[in-house]
């Protein structure tokens, strides 16, 4: 693989600018590994777009997404980290000093990385669904639930994430509109057998939605079309939840780290270790089962506990 010629050694690298990436940024810069950070396209990942965080610990009155990613920034800059606007193209772990190369152009070396890139919400690709993103259209039922407390609210999806999703909603709306748009659920029995022993819940078969409906400024409802017969209809909503899957950004690492067979990152047990020596990777790139901030931040603090003890085993010469 061939790069541009080396600009810079650093000894920790961090890709990506989420909870998990800033917060692995706080640990590596207090242990003095003065870590330098390359913030990805999207600078404060998936939180960025979310407008209400309520569920984050030490804010009792909440905080939006942007607010609190730039807070975490700075938070991370105040101990020494170098946070950098760029986007990595390249890597090359093959050697015992990892490589890689950012917008194409500049190349840095590095010790140890942490892999911090996240995933990527699917959505259903609808104008009005970007239009009323954060206003009534939301990717996360336990992030944004709370808000729709008590009012009918739609999701889409047919697989185990919806149907959990959906029974989450349940407990805290008067009504969930599932719309599944086979003839059939694709989640396991057992979440089926969930969703259908759950009196609020109803699910529309052969239903996909055509357009969410709005004042404006936030959502009153979806227009949804039965593929059978191609009739339409309303459904009166304030909250559309879509359900069908995340992507985590790995492409990057494809034939290089150990994926499992949707993408994301495979790491060791109780560890953030990638099957090679020096790189780590936490957040939602390995984390396909809870994909909340606070999980995150959590992973985000192991990878650079991790980070630093390799470095001092290395040091040492174990």
């Amino acid at each position: 693989m061939e790069f541009k010629q080396e600009v810079e050694h650093v000894q920790c690298l961090i890709i990506g600018s989420g909870p998990a990436g800033y917060t692995a940024a706080i640990y590596a810069a207090r242990a003095d590994m003065k870590p330098v950070v390359y913030t990805g396209i999207v600078p404060g990942g998936q939180l960025t777009q979310t407008t209400e965080v309520d569920n984050f610990p030490g804010y009792p009155k909440g905080i939006t997404g942007p607010v609190m990613m730039e807070e975490l920034r700075e938070q991370a800059e105040r101990f020494g980290t170098s946070v950098r606007f760029g986007y990595v193209t390249k890597v090359d772990f093959t050697g015992d000093v990892h490589r890689v190369e950012i917008d194409g152009t500049v190349q840095v070396t590095a010790d140890t990385v942490i892999i911090a890139t996240g995933a990527t919400a699917k959505w259903l690709g609808l104008e009005s669904e970007q239009k009323y993103n954060g206003f009534g259209v939301s990717a996360c039922a336990v992030c944004d639930g709370f808000f729709f407390k008590n009012q009918e609210v739609a999701i889409v999806g047919a697989g185990d994430t919806a149907a959990e999703e959906a029974t989450y909603l349940a407990k805290l709306c008067s009504k969930v509109h599932m719309l599944v748009r086979r003839d059939e659920f694709r989640a396991s029995k057992a979440m089926v057998h969930r969703v259908m022993n759950t009196p609020n819940i109803e699910v529309h078969y052969n239903t996909e939605a055509k357009e969410i409906l709005g004042d404006g400024q936030v959502v009153t409802g979806v227009r949804v079309l039965n593929n059978k017969d191609q009739s339409e209809k309303d459904l009166e909503v304030t909250g559309f939840f879509v359900a069908i899957g995340h992507k985590p950004n790995t492409e990057l690492f494809t034939g290089i780290l150990d994926m499992d067979e949707t993408g994301y990152l495979i790491t060791k047990p109780d560890s953030t270790a990638t099957n090679i020596p020096g790189v780590f990777a936490c957040g939602d790139v390995q984390d396909n089962v809870f994909r909340q901030a606070i999980t995150a931040a959590g992973t985000g603090c192991m990878a650079a506990l991790e980070a630093e003890r390799y470095l001092a085993a290395k040091e040492s010469g174990e």
